[in-house]
């Protein structure tokens, strides 16, 4: 939910792209951990727990740094000098972007998702959630990722003016997305995004085809935009609307099965907010859920100079990832992370990120997931954990639930 990640692993390294590579007079670093390896695939967040404790800057297997602590990560995302998030090959609109270019762009993107805007969006977005919840089975077993996503690809869709028959589809496209990247299987992962793409090229097509008949939708707006005194390329368009959508599917799904599976183990929460919490204060239950169970593992980062982190001197050129679940963890700035407490940790809380690449859809994810959760709640008396089905827990490079199996009542 942070400015969403690259889906490829080529960080502009080359003369091409203006980024040093990684000076070869630096001496070898041998690797502190495998990322991949059996204790995080198990339990990543109880993984990058123990790594913050015991080396918490450390060169992965993959040859890529990983910062662990609360301190570190937020430097490092505040210090875009040094830590470029220019770190694909491919245009990343604005989130692969530094500087003015950055700026520009981000400029744009805000005044889709600005606060008047969504005050206006969110009766419609309710009105989703409402019919969602409607159709649920009630008494009836849910998986609260499948539910997430089906919501999400509907507010999406709302949102963007995309029509009813793509819905399907993008529902296989997120789990497809989903299993591609826990395989890190990247021909896989090129075909997935390429599949989304030619999904993103329908849409712009058949608005360009009507042309003044097109609806008045975001999208519409975004092909007819011209606040930077041009009209956007077919790439800008492409990547922009694979931003708001590609990434915040997944991430709405993942979303939306940690905060109903938390709700599920607390009693006492779920019915704090089925009492009747205002709208501040379940948005910051909302916050607070995620930052002990944050679903956005990590961001990347490429260095454009020399630097040292955590007493690790680290070159320029080199690969980066900022582990936002193991900062939203660190005892030194939480206390007990795994203790409930809204108010106490809001100032510290870095699930959307922080500094220049801060989320810009923050208000709107927010005002999903508050729709979901009090349009579930409505049409239920309870919320309970399914012991005769297994969760699944989420790997890298995503966090949260693979699965996450519930009883509604």
């Amino acid at each position: 939910m942070t400015e969403h990640e690259p889906r490829d692993d080529l960080a502009r390294t080359d003369p091409r792209y203006g980024r040093p590579r990684p000076d070869p007079a630096m001496p070898t670093v041998h690797p502190d951990w495998d990322p991949r390896g059996t204790q995080v695939q198990v339990d990543p967040r109880r993984a990058y727990d123990q790594m913050r404790r015991s080396c918490p800057v450390a060169m992965g297997s993959s040859g890529a740094w990983t910062f662990f602590k609360h301190a570190d990560v937020r430097a490092a995302a505040l210090d875009d000098d040094t830590f470029s998030s220019a770190v694909s090959a491919h245009l990343q609109v604005p989130n692969g972007m530094d500087g003015a270019e950055h700026t520009r762009f981000r400029r744009l993107i805000d005044s889709y998702l600005d606060h008047q805007q969504m005050v206006a969006l969110a009766p419609t977005i309710t009105t989703v959630a409402t019919r969602i919840a409607a159709g649920l089975h009630v008494p009836g077993p849910i998986d609260a990722v499948e539910l997430g996503s089906t919501f999400a690809v509907q507010a999406q869709s709302a949102w963007l003016g995309w029509p009813a028959e793509l819905q399907d589809e993008l529902v296989s496209w997120v789990a497809e997305n989903h299993a591609a990247s826990r395989a890190l299987d990247r021909e896989r992962m090129a075909a997935v995004a390429q599949w989304f793409d030619r999904i993103i090229t329908s849409v712009v097509t058949a608005r360009r085809e009507l042309g003044d008949a097109a609806p008045l939708d975001v999208t519409t707006e975004l092909i007819r935009d011209r606040s930077l005194g041009r009209e956007l390329t077919d790439a800008e368009i492409t990547s922009i609307l694979r931003n708001w959508t590609g990434g915040d599917l997944g991430s709405m799904a993942l979303c939306t099965g940690v905060l109903l599976t938390y709700l599920a183990d607390h009693r006492d929460l779920q019915l704090r907010v089925r009492s009747g919490v205002s709208d501040t204060e379940l948005d910051a239950i909302i916050d607070e859920v995620l930052r002990i169970d944050s679903p956005f593992t990590a961001n990347r980062r490429v260095t454009t100079r020399h630097t040292v982190v955590g007493g690790r001197p680290i070159g320029p050129g080199e690969r980066v990832f900022l582990n936002w679940t193991a900062a939203n963890r660190d005892p030194d700035a939480f206390g007990d992370p795994d203790e409930f407490d809204p108010d106490g940790n809001a100032a510290h809380n870095l699930v959307y990120g922080i500094g220049r690449h801060v989320c810009p859809g923050r208000e709107l994810a927010t005002m999903e997931l508050r729709a979901l959760l009090r349009a579930v709640l409505a049409v239920t008396e309870a919320i309970l954990p399914d012991t005769a089905r297994t969760r699944r827990r989420g790997r890298p490079p995503v966090g949260g639930y693979e699965s996450a199996p519930l009883l509604l009542r």
